[in-house]
């Protein structure tokens, strides 16, 4: 018999709400947090809008011992983790000293910290470089600080998928419950709104450069411009099912059903991308159909020809306009490593509350798109089971489905 694995705890740090009611409530309400860039000044760059998590005060939640090992990423990500092991319920000194770990996902790494040391060992010397320098910036400092933080000494590792590592580290986690492990905490939060992290996205052409934080991020929309960076993401505590009855865990959020990874081919080689193989699949490992799936969240690139591909996708597996569409992420902007987690943690709350959260700023998808794409505001809806797509650069490609719980 398979072992379900399912979600007992989440913790957001989103750019529209931080905990993951202030953000829930602040995503049914259409409310956005993309605005000008405060982190670092954007004023000599093309693109100069983010989504940047308000309100958060590090030393309020990380250890004065943690501040000068740690950067604005990893003070998230704890905040994060730590949200979600009290929202679970689990006391970590009470599971055996190996029986939970962490899987989380990364982009590249704590670039504000490396990018800090670099100009200190330029413009003053090597003696100035923080001895920290040495892991704070790796891509798998969340999963390592997480875990030494909370004693999680079982498997753990990072995925680095970029927008597709948060779904991809969820499946990853459930993987590890299913081999006997009781709980893994899981998701991604990253952050690089600094110079060294938004040269490389610059570069990559797909950035908006529209100032106007309302018409910046339209996916599915004809006046689509590109996408709209973010910081944050999810830590979800991903558990087996039978141990978190046995413990009395106050609420399930739903079920992690189905999930699959995809690689686009090489272009040029006249094969279709993957991103519909990826939903078919995880719909068919989570025992469903597609006619079964009550809604998707979509990568929503807000690229036209990334829009479209995955239009056409939607499509080709749904057939068109047979399911409701919506990307919240058009509040928060594409979060790199920490997107498609905080997606997934959106399709349980939707779940939860039989509610859809409407895609902001897009008065309606582009005729030619084929999607029933939710806007203006929330639909009501009896949820059952949710999938979450996500796409990172470079071909990847990630599918999840998310069950209501019995």
């Amino acid at each position: 018999m398979t072992t379900s694995t399912v979600v007992t705890g989440l913790g957001v740090v989103a750019p529209n709400g931080l905990g993951t009611e202030d953000y829930w409530k602040a995503t049914l309400a259409g409310e956005s947090g993309i605005g000008p860039v405060t982190r670092f000044d954007a004023s000599q760059y093309p693109a100069r809008l983010a989504g940047e998590v308000p309100g958060f005060v590090a030393e309020e939640h990380i250890p004065s011992r943690l501040m000068p090992q740690t950067d604005h990423m990893t003070r998230l990500a704890l905040a994060a983790a730590e949200w979600a092991l009290e929202d679970a319920g689990l006391d970590t000194g009470e599971l055996p000293e190996y029986g939970m770990g962490v899987v989380t996902s990364a982009s590249g790494g704590a670039v504000e910290f490396g990018q800090r040391e670099l100009q200190n060992l330029w413009s003053k010397g090597k003696e100035h470089v923080s001895a920290y320098q040495s892991f704070a910036w790796f891509y798998a400092v969340n999963t390592g600080q997480i875990s030494i933080r909370h004693k999680l000494r079982g498997p753990s590792g990072v995925l680095l998928t970029e927008q597709a590592g948060g779904i991809d580290a969820i499946g990853q986690a459930r993987r590890h419950v299913r081999r006997g492990f009781q709980a893994v905490v899981s998701g991604g939060v990253d952050a690089g709104i600094c110079p060294w992290g938004w040269v490389p996205q610059l570069a990559s052409g797909l950035m908006s450069t529209e100032p106007d934080p309302a018409r910046a991020f339209l996916p599915f929309s004809t006046e689509a411009s590109g996408y709209v960076p973010g910081e944050g993401g999810a830590i979800l505590v991903a558990e087996d099912l039978a141990a978190a009855r046995e413990r009395g865990a106050a609420h399930v959020y739903g079920e992690i059903a189905g999930y699959a990874a995809t690689l686009d081919p090489a272009p040029g080689s006249g094969r279709p991308p993957g991103l519909a193989r990826a939903a078919r699949i995880a719909v068919s490992d989570a025992g469903l159909t597609p006619a079964d799936i009550d809604v998707v969240f979509a990568d929503a690139a807000g690229v036209p020809d990334l829009d479209r591909a995955e239009a056409d996708a939607l499509e080709a597996v749904f057939g068109p306009r047979a399911v409701p569409v919506t990307a919240p992420k058009s509040m928060t902007g594409r979060l790199l490593a920490g997107g498609a987690a905080l997606d997934a943690a959106t399709a349980l709350l939707a779940l939860r509350d039989g509610v859809i959260p409407p895609t902001a700023h897009v008065v309606e998808a582009a005729a030619d798109y084929a999607i029933d794409l939710v806007t203006g505001a929330p639909r009501e809806a009896d949820l059952r089971s949710a999938l979450v797509l996500a796409r990172g650069h470079g071909g990847f490609n990630a599918a999840l489905v998310v069950r209501r719980a019995a």
